[in-house]
């Protein structure tokens, strides 16, 4: 059996992973929050953009608004209800994202219901062949992304004043406000780069996979999975981890006593990361 395609069909899955495991992780770094609703901010700028092409609005536009409404949402979130929760245990900062999530679930579903869909863009129709399978350009767009990205944030914060107020909060935020690090400004900042992650990744996993409001907002698992595995530090190591992920979830394909349960791939690995590096995980959260 050639798994070779699956493989390479996994990357762009993979990539997306990454691409939302990292934006989980920067998120995390900066204000200790695991942020649950990531997923759905996603999948309600993603259907934003679906709607715009169904009106004949250009593409650009449509993908634009898109990243905008999973920005803005995220950034209303961190601005106005976040700072709230701010002093409360990390678990509670946690459980607090699932209000937005399972609030625009339900505004997806009752302005588009739940009927699966696919945004389509024309990088679908062109691809490249490596070892003789077909690589679109989509899913080159995705790894291209998810490697820029982690390029921009490591920059970011080793080399900016605001990665460096980020490092500090993530180091003790009492602290920081106590040598004048603008705690507001450096967590908002977080909320606004969290929300383009998610933007970025609704839109291309509506096209990789389907556009449904549930199944998109169920994406913070396996980014989550992939967060863990990179110990919610590395951001290397969450790419990795997330590019791993959507490659098994691939390769159980052509199994066929397997393969109408693939998609619990993501669940039973995260399942097995929090079980594995549960230790790991918890010294990160109790440094919070």
């Amino acid at each position: 059996m050639n798994i070779l395609p699956f493989i390479i069909s996994g990357l762009g899955i993979g990539a997306v992973y990454a691409l939302s495991g990292v934006g989980l992780v920067v998120l995390f770094r900066a204000t200790g929050v695991l942020n649950f609703a990531f997923g759905a901010f996603g999948a309600i700028g993603a259907h934003c953009a679906w709607q715009l092409l169904e009106w004949k609005m250009p593409l650009a536009i449509a993908i634009l608004a898109a990243v905008a409404v999973s920005t803005a949402i995220s950034f209303l979130y961190g601005r106005v209800f976040a700072p709230m929760l701010s002093h409360r245990d990390t678990v509670v900062r946690a459980v607090g994202t699932l209000a937005p999530a399972l609030l625009l679930i339900s505004i997806m579903g009752i302005i588009w219901g739940e009927l699966p869909r696919r945004l389509q863009f024309p990088t679908d129709q062109l691809f490249v062949s490596v070892f003789a399978v077909r690589l679109t350009f989509t899913r080159l767009i995705a790894i291209f992304l998810a490697i820029a990205m982690v390029v921009v944030i490591t920059f970011l914060l080793n080399r900016t004043r605001l990665g460096l107020d980020m490092r500090a909060l993530a180091n003790d935020r009492d602290l920081s406000a106590v040598l004048g690090v603008r705690i507001l400004y450096t967590e908002t900042a977080a909320w606004i780069i969290t929300g383009i992650f998610s933007g970025l990744a609704g839109l291309l996993l509506a096209d990789l996979v389907r556009l449904q409001g549930t199944f998109l907002t169920l994406l913070v698992i396996p980014a989550i999975a992939a967060a863990i595995l990179g110990q919610l530090r590395s951001l290397w190591e969450t790419a990795a981890a997330g590019i791993l992920i959507g490659i098994a979830e691939a390769v159980l394909t052509p199994i066929s006593w397997i393969s109408p349960y693939r998609a619990a791939a993501p669940f039973i690995i995260a399942l097995a990361a929090v079980t594995i590096l549960g230790g790991t995980a918890k010294a990160a959260l109790k440094d919070r």
